[in-house]
């Protein structure tokens, strides 16, 4: 079975197209790409519990927030229950997910990200920097919940224009996923996560980078994404001391 959904919506609209598949052992991994690119999704969430693997169009990836939470949310919808825990195996990790149906017809979904590191980034960021059409702002920091990121906070994260095959290159030398601007406004981050490096110039909604500014602030923050593609996105995040949660809701086409 074939879903797509809109994961993180905001208000009730927008979010990220999201497909979620039962995975089959007749797959190759070439058709897992094109399942995402024919569903007219950026990313794939195909489940063979507990086992669940992520694909974009152009390759595997570790992990997808934003994909754990689609795929929880169709899961609760195969069956009755008000509400579903369900512990999930990706990137070599095992953790809990829980769906829980709304009144409005929406699925509100959390799940345990783990730890994340912050770091500083170490060497020249200049390509990076020079690709995003930025000067150095400062308190730039590394951060991984197995896949690392640079988070840059910025003034206006909606007037830049990247050049997406110059930032591929540079974090793919660098080995990083993309990079997640904000700008902090009260408990909201409005940001934008490029990652042409893994086949996505821009995500509408990136859950686990949500995650990783929480772990960086040392709070709750609510992250608003897909402004400048016209999809709003919603992810919340939050920590608990030992780990990071994010959450998001989903509405089911």
């Amino acid at each position: 079975m074939i879903t797509v959904v809109d994961a993180c919506v905001r208000a009730g609209a927008g979010g990220s197209p999201t497909v979620v598949a039962d995975d089959d052992a007749a797959y190759s991994d070439a058709d897992r790409r094109a399942i995402v690119r024919s569903g007219g999704a950026s990313h794939g969430a195909f489940l063979d519990l507990p086992r669940v693997r992520f694909f974009t169009g152009t390759g595997e990836l570790r992990n997808c927030g934003h994909g754990t939470i689609a795929a929880h949310a169709v899961l609760l919808s195969r069956g009755d229950l008000p509400q579903r825990r369900t512990v999930q195996h990706t990137g070599g990790r095992a953790f809990e997910a829980t769906a829980t149906r709304l009144p409005d017809g929406g699925i509100e979904v959390w799940f345990d990200q783990g730890p994340v590191t912050v770091s500083a980034p170490a060497g020249d960021l200049g390509g990076v920097l020079d690709a995003l059409g930025i000067d150095d702002p400062g308190g730039i920091v590394v951060a991984s919940p197995g896949t690392p990121r640079l988070l840059i906070p910025v003034a206006d994260p909606m007037a830049l224009v990247c050049d997406f095959p110059r930032l591929a290159r540079e974090c793919r030398v660098r080995g990083l996923l993309g990079c997640f601007v904000y700008r902090l406004d009260g408990p909201v981050a409005r940001a934008r996560l490029f990652a042409p490096a893994i086949g996505v110039d821009e995500d509408v909604a990136n859950a686990n980078s949500a995650g990783c500014l929480a772990a960086h602030l040392g709070g709750r923050v609510e992250a608003w994404q897909g402004d400048a593609l016209g999809r709003p996105s919603a992810v919340w995040a939050d920590i608990d001391g030992r780990t990071t949660r994010v959450g998001g809701i989903v509405r089911l086409r």
